[in-house]
């Protein structure tokens, strides 16, 4: 019996499990085409030795068959799970959480899956742990939201074998570095207050450790060190609009205190509302600087100044940057990329009183 008999009506090049309805396969496919699995595979895998007329058979079975890859067949051919992990924390913030969507919707562009673990526990046993579990899931990649100079360290000690881009860190490990200009944001924010004839301005940090914190805190120091002006003993805050608030009730009353900067939005809402409830009002008493631009920060009352950090850039670019770094992962590390950051002038900063 000839195989063309054996399987009764099935049309030439199709198997009965494809004739029936049920999704075809790899083999489907090679059959159609007349080539081995093998050079579907390369084709899928955009393999270079393959030749165009061949690239062209494959594809065009696979059109005629509606075949579409799967992920595990792909993985198969090249060795890749098309799966990046994602490691992050303090995700609830407007910042992380900005980054963490921009991520996911580079990936899916890019064709791969996100495996994401948001750790609510700063230490570093576990962040190791997330470390291991990622790439026992066979991640062929990680990005990790890494805000404090600690978590840094603790990923690179982690030795990582696959690819690693971390955010919004200044440490400097074997890895990519993705993160905002934190210190260029603050020097214009500073600049932008002491221009309006403010004898110094003083500052609400966000907590020691965190490395846009730290960053942010030197470079208002050094801005006013440069100017020749006074440099107060800064605040510190927990990023929170709490933490702003008693902290800006403690300014209010201080009559010298014309300026504040802000390490974050949410902390300088709380420095508003804490000089609007001691009747100082902003801007005629004291101007008010936050930083990254929350959706919200138009819609104050005053319209808050501040730093805009362009979130979803920081994502789409740390995706690019490990993918390509996936794809050469024989290159060396890059220097650090540093997202460019924008003062947004609102009617939260004017004049200093009386001018």
């Amino acid at each position: 019996m000839t195989p063309s008999a054996a399987e009764g009506a099935v049309p030439k090049g199709r198997s009965r499990r494809n004739f029936a309805g049920s999704r075809p396969v790899m083999d489907d496919v090679a059959r159609l085409a007349g080539v081995s699995k093998q050079t579907v595979s390369r084709v899928l895998n955009e393999h270079p030795s393959v030749r165009p007329e061949t690239r062209e058979a494959v594809l065009t079975a696979m059109r005629t068959l509606g075949y579409r890859p799967s992920r595990s067949a792909r993985s198969l051919a090249s060795g890749r799970t098309r799966m990046l992990g994602v490691i992050s924390f303090d995700a609830a913030r407007y910042g992380p959480a900005a980054i963490l969507t921009a991520i996911n919707t580079a990936a899916q562009q890019a064709g791969y899956l996100l495996s994401s673990i948001a750790l609510d526990s700063a230490e570093p046993g576990t962040v190791v742990e997330a470390v291991d579990r990622l790439s026992a899931e066979g991640a062929d990649g990680v990005i990790a939201i890494a805000p404090q100079l600690w978590v840094g360290h603790a990923l690179a000690d982690a030795r990582l074998d696959i690819p690693l881009v971390v955010l919004e860190n200044g440490f400097d490990p074997e890895s990519e570095r993705v993160t905002g200009d934190s210190r260029e944001g603050a020097r214009k924010a500073t600049e932008h207050l002491l221009g309006l004839g403010h004898r110094t301005v003083w500052h609400i940090a966000g907590p020691s450790g965190w490395t846009s914190a730290d960053q942010r805190l030197e470079s208002w120091r050094a801005t006013l060190e440069a100017a020749g002006a006074p440099v107060p003993e800064p605040l510190f805050g927990d990023w929170s609009a709490d933490s702003g608030y008693h902290l800006g009730r403690r300014l209010t009353r201080r009559p010298d205190v014309t300026a504040v900067f802000a390490s974050n939005d949410q902390m300088a809402l709380g420095v508003l509302h804490a000089f609007h409830e001691a009747g100082r009002p902003v801007p005629d008493s004291v101007s008010v600087v936050g930083y990254d631009d929350i959706p919200e920060a138009a819609h104050l009352l005053p319209p808050l100044t501040t730093v805009r950090t362009d979130f979803a850039e920081i994502g789409t670019r740390s995706l690019r940057l490990l993918v390509s770094r996936i794809d050469a992962s024989a290159e060396p590390p890059r220097p650090a990329s540093l997202v460019p950051v924008d003062l947004v002038v609102r009617g939260s900063s004017g004049p200093v009183p009386g001018r």
